[in-house]
C-alpha cells in the first residue's frame, strides 16, 4: 500500500457512506489517473436507489471513467473500492482492462478478487488485473457491518 491508495481509499469511504441516503448498501469506488493522480470518476452503490440489479459501485464507476476518456479501454487507470468486488465486477475490471485494483473490505461471500474466487489472476483469461488487498479495511468493514447490523435490528 502507498499514500496514494490510502488517500483514493478515503474518497472511496465518503462516496460509500453517501449509499446510507438511500439505502443502498455503503459501498464506494473512484477511478484514478495512475499517472497523474486525478479522480476521474467515483460513484456508490446505486441498487436500491434505481431498481438495477448492475448499479454496483464498480460498474458506475468504470462506466463514467469510460466517457471521460472515450474508450471502454481503461488501461493506466487504477480502481479504488471500499469492498471487494464480487464476480460481476471484477468481470468489468477485467474487461475494461484495469491495470491495478485496489480494494479495502473482503468479502468471504461473494468476493471474486482473492477471497471466494480469483478472477484478478485467473491465467485462462485474457487480461490480469494487479491487487492490492486490505486498504482501509477496518473502517471499510467497519461501515459495513454497521449498515447490517442496523438492517437486522430494523424490522
Amino acid at each position: 500500500m502507498n499514500a496514494d491508495h490510502d488517500a483514493w481509499m478515503a474518497i472511496a469511504l465518503d462516496e460509500a457512506v453517501s449509499a446510507l441516503a438511500h439505502g443502498d448498501v455503503p459501498v464506494g469506488a473512484v477511478v484514478v489517473d495512475g499517472e497523474s493522480g486525478e479522480i476521474v470518476a467515483r460513484r456508490h452503490n446505486e441498487r436500491e436507489l434505481t431498481g438495477d440489479p448492475t448499479a454496483h459501485a464498480e460498474i458506475l464507476a468504470l462506466r463514467d471513467a469510460a466517457l471521460v476518456r472515450g474508450s471502454w479501454r481503461l488501461d493506466g487507470y487504477v480502481l479504488v473500492v471500499t469492498l471487494e468486488p464480487c464476480p460481476m465486477c471484477a468481470g468489468a475490471v477485467l474487461n475494461a482492462r484495469v491495470p491495478t485494483l485496489v480494494f479495502g473490505a473482503g468479502d468471504p461471500k461473494a468476493g471474486a478478487c482473492g477471497s471466494l474466487y480469483n478472477l484478478a489472476a485467473d491465467p485462462r483469461l485474457n487480461h490480469e488485473t494487479a491487487v492490492v488487498r486490505g486498504v482501509r479495511a477496518d473502517e471499510c468493514g467497519a461501515l459495513l457491518r454497521s449498515f447490517f447490523a442496523a438492517r437486522r435490528a430494523d424490522p
